[in-house]
């Protein structure tokens, strides 16, 4: 018997990040102690992005780790594993994070629209992956998890749209009698 084999684990992914196309970190999650201080991931990451964002490859060894990723527009999602980690469970769990965050951004996958949507993508990325344990590799499982809905919104922080959509009518009755009100008390605040 090879005494060369590892014991199996669950544990397969050792990081995942997004970056902008500066190497800046925009989302960073470290599952285990190979970076175990912010200066030392931050380092990495940037090293990281050096050598990957003029590379038209999908797959790098870096720094002993098995590093998967992709470039859309001005962001890099990274998917990072030990020296030892399947290329295909670590690309699975790439398109499934890169699959699920388009489908949040609704195909606009860019800066601006991740930055308005983080919290979304944090959930996105902890239904895929908790403690370095892939959890979810189906993108619309992740997306389904992840989903918001207005009902679960207190109608304080619901835009007048969402309102609207949900109440009709009513809502729009009701915007009527508080413009007219709102007339009426300009019209004899200048009579007086």
């Amino acid at each position: 018997m090879d005494g060369g084999l590892l014991e199996p684990s669950l544990y397969a992914i050792k990081a995942i990040a997004i970056l902008d196309n500066d190497g800046n970190r925009l989302l960073a999650k470290y599952y285990d102690e190979s970076f175990p201080t912010t200066k030392e991931q931050k380092a990495f990451e940037k090293n990281l992005f050096n050598k990957t964002h003029r590379a038209n490859a999908e797959i790098i060894m870096f720094e002993g780790l098995t590093c998967v990723y992709k470039s859309n527009v001005d962001l890099f999602f990274y998917v990072v594993g030990s020296s030892q980690e399947n290329e295909l469970i670590l690309a699975s769990v790439l398109n499934a994070f890169y699959d699920s965050i388009s489908q949040i951004l609704r195909k606009n996958v860019e800066k601006r629209t991740l930055l308005d949507n983080m919290d979304a993508v944090f959930l996105a990325a902890d239904e895929l992956c908790d403690g370095g344990i892939i959890l979810e590799a189906d993108s619309n499982a992740v997306v389904q998890k992840v989903a918001i809905k207005n009902d679960d919104i207190p109608l304080g922080e619901q835009t007048m749209a969402q309102i609207t959509s949900k109440y009709g009518q009513q809502v729009s009755a009701a915007t009527d009698r508080v413009l007219q009100s709102a007339k009426d008390q300009i019209k004899w605040s200048l009579l007086k």
